[in-house]
């Protein structure tokens, strides 16, 4: 049974409106020049890598997944102080994440133990205080000049700075250990994938409240934002218990698996041409592509309805929607009839916001 969305969402007071642009000037005029700044960074650091293969790997990261860290920037919009150490955090640990990605995608490396021991990074790195390891240990190429360990570093000093983040450091390292499984088990040996991934996930959907497709869950674990949103109550500080489990519940597996299904989503043929695990592909066909990411939308923007500060939470969701679906593949694939009932089920601001991506990804911004 699908979920009947709230019928208040759609009309929240204007001072929701007025919320929402001094959210999105922050994000725009703010956040983005400093995220600019950190990535101007690494990327001088990442072009001194040893190694030609890791500099190549470090380099493309930054440069073709930059809105990555862009997209995750918005949570230090939400937050007035410690702006800078939340952007440095996500920052860092999106450039990891991108990173990593990259040693495993796109090396012709297929050895699960040798991705494990280099997501130990992504894990150490929400660790304040954790020593670190040789993260290389089992990858065929090693000399990066101390990158990953600097990037490891950079994002346990922005963490142990922000006001209460020791609270909910188990809670971001439980998400991150589901990511680093899936970034292993998605790219071993493609006979052996499938296959891992479904007896990995079996026993984490029988703990679900409601159905999912055990592509839809493996797609929430596929994302940072979770652990951002933790960064962010960690900035703030004046959470409760009560307040983190709800923010947990809505975006794991609800906003989380949007995001990564809509990255899936316009990469379809991309993904076909280079032979590689496209969850959205396991959908039955276009219908059932169309109704189940509809259903992501619905829940998402219902439960970040319920949240404290719903009108950041709701133009998160709203942001996923415009940032993917205004990515000209959409057009290319003849994807319009679905983002055109996504963009739809997300409300008017969700079709203003994808008018302004589109306008940002014509400038060069994103």
């Amino acid at each position: 049974m699908f979920f009947r969305q709230k019928p208040g969402f759609r009309s929240f007071s204007a001072n929701w409106t007025a919320a929402r642009l001094g959210l999105m000037g922050r994000f725009l005029f703010l956040s983005f020049p400093a995220v600019a700044r950190e990535l101007k960074s690494w990327r001088l650091m990442a072009g001194h890598c040893p190694d030609p293969h890791l500099r190549r790997m470090a380099l493309a990261s930054i440069e073709k997944k930059a809105f990555h860290c862009q997209g995750g920037s918005v949570f230090s919009a939400w937050t007035g102080s410690y702006r800078r150490e939340l952007i440095r955090a996500i920052v860092a640990l999106q450039t990891i994440s991108d990173y990593l990605d990259n040693l495993c995608d796109r090396a012709g490396v297929e050895d699960g133990e040798a991705f494990y021991r280099l997501h130990r990074a992504f894990i150490d790195a929400l660790c304040p205080g954790a020593p670190g390891c040789d993260y290389y240990a089992l990858y065929p190429y090693r000399e990066d000049g101390g990158y990953l360990q600097e990037l490891v570093r950079s994002c346990q000093q922005a963490l142990a700075r922000l006001p209460a983040y020791g609270p909910l450091r188990e809670r971001a390292c439980r998400l991150a250990e589901l990511y680093c499984q899936l970034q292993v088990y998605k790219h071993i040996q493609r006979s052996l994938r499938v296959k891992a991934l479904t007896a990995w996930l079996e026993p984490l959907l029988k703990n679900l409240p409601e159905r999912l497709y055990w592509w839809e869950l493996a797609a929430a674990t596929g994302s940072t934002l979770g652990i951002f949103a933790l960064f962010a109550l960690a900035a703030r500080g004046d959470y409760t218990g009560e307040e983190v489990e709800r923010v947990i519940a809505a975006y794991f597996p609800w906003i989380c698996g949007l995001h990564i299904l809509l990255d899936y989503f316009i990469d379809q043929q991309e993904d076909v041409e280079g032979g590689d695990l496209n969850f959205v592909a396991y959908y039955r066909d276009d219908r059932q592509v169309a109704g189940r990411l509809k259903y992501f939308v619905d829940r998402s923007l219902a439960l970040a309805a319920e949240l404290p500060d719903p009108h950041f939470h709701i133009t998160v969701v709203q942001g996923l929607l415009a940032m993917y679906l205004s990515d000209e593949k959409v057009d290319r694939q003849g994807l319009q009839a679905i983002r055109f009932l996504l963009l739809d089920s997300g409300g008017p601001a969700a079709s203003r916001l994808y008018r302004l991506c589109a306008f940002m990804r014509k400038a060069g911004v994103i």
